[in-house]
């Protein structure tokens, strides 16, 4: 009976940390880095690009931030821009709001791009769906060779979307 009650607080304990740990981060969607009055540009397809290739550079790399999401843990789904791997995993990547972004069409505006460093990695195989990434945001931007980023993100966790 002992054994039975120590394993159920066990149990009990596990998802109270869990739950405690996903709190932590504010849930945030990609219109919640643009500030109010900016609107970016319209998204293309790639049929746009194939006729107007002077159009694929990223858009207005002087695109304004929210200075407000400076050091708060958020938690924000998207697609995986590869920078860097090690050990078949992604361990430095570009999150963007829509598939294809960086690689097919020009990035979005660098308010709609952060640069994600994940330490731990997350799997090379995984990284072509869409993911949720937990972590803290620092407003700065860093000038790639693939995007003009205006947010960073030092991420806590990577979990494949819908998760």
């Amino acid at each position: 009976m002992m054994k039975s009650w120590l394993a159920s607080l066990a149990v009990v304990a596990l998802f109270s940390v869990g739950a405690a740990s996903a709190s932590d981060y504010r849930e945030i969607e990609w219109k919640n880095l643009i500030p109010e009055g900016y609107t970016p540009p319209p998204v293309r397809s790639q049929a746009y690009y194939d006729m107007n290739p002077e159009a694929m550079g990223q858009p207005e790399i002087n695109a304004p931030v929210v200075e407000a999401l400076d050091g708060q843990k958020i938690r924000i789904p998207g697609f995986v821009v590869q920078l860097q791997a090690e050990d078949s995993k992604v361990t430095e990547f570009l999150l963007v709001p829509y598939e294809g972004a960086c690689i097919h069409v020009p990035p979005p505006p660098p308010n709609q791009v952060l640069l994600v460093r994940f330490p731990e990695g997350y799997p090379i195989r995984q990284a072509f769906n869409p993911v949720w990434v937990e972590g803290t945001v620092t407003v700065e931007r860093a000038d790639g060779e693939l995007a003009v980023v205006g947010y960073q993100l030092d991420a806590a966790t990577v979990t494949p979307y819908g998760g």
